[in-house]
């Protein structure tokens, strides 16, 4: 009785330090999840089913790895579902929604929330030539150089060689 009392609470106390070392990067998760969806709220879903899929799956995270980089990874795998999942609906477009958006308030010249967001990470010039790059290119440009990981942790998120990720 009182050993696997003990043991529900250090595992409590491990989850709850986990929980809380996982939501320490919601802000660079955030940042990334913004670079490929490219709309706010999708972002914010994006980055809310990573962490349900994270604490969900926390037994399964081995501890001492990179919790940083095993978060990316579940965001990445998440967003490549949903893009497959999306690419599959079919589109059907509503005219007077369309309408509706079209007056809409509009931001500056050339803002959006992501370019307000990046204008306080990136110089500009720099911002420019990685929102030209094309979308693979730009996402091993944005891992490794703004959120600075590994190019062997870049290969695993985004399951390709990591030379094909040092050529990007």
């Amino acid at each position: 009785g009182t050993r696997q009392a003990t043991r529900d609470a250090s595992t409590r106390g491990g989850q709850t330090r986990f929980e809380a070392e996982a939501l320490a990067y919601v802000d660079s998760l955030y940042r990334t999840a913004l670079r490929l969806t490219r709309v706010p709220a999708d972002a914010e879903d994006l980055v809310q089913e990573t962490y349900l899929k994270a604490f969900r799956a926390a037994d399964s995270f081995e501890r001492g790895t990179n919790l940083r980089a095993w978060l990316f990874t579940i965001l990445h795998n998440t967003a490549r579902n949903r893009a497959r999942d999306r690419a599959r609906d079919t589109v059907i477009i509503d005219s007077e929604i369309v309408e509706r958006a079209a007056g809409a308030p509009t931001y500056g010249a050339g803002e959006t929330p992501e370019t307000l967001l990046l204008g306080e990470t990136l110089a500009p010039e720099l911002q420019t030539a990685v929102d030209a790059l094309p979308e693979a290119f730009r996402q091993a440009v944005w891992l490794r150089d703004v959120e600075e990981f590994s190019y062997s942790d870049i290969a695993e998120m985004l399951d390709i060689p990591p030379g094909t990720v040092m050529s990007r």
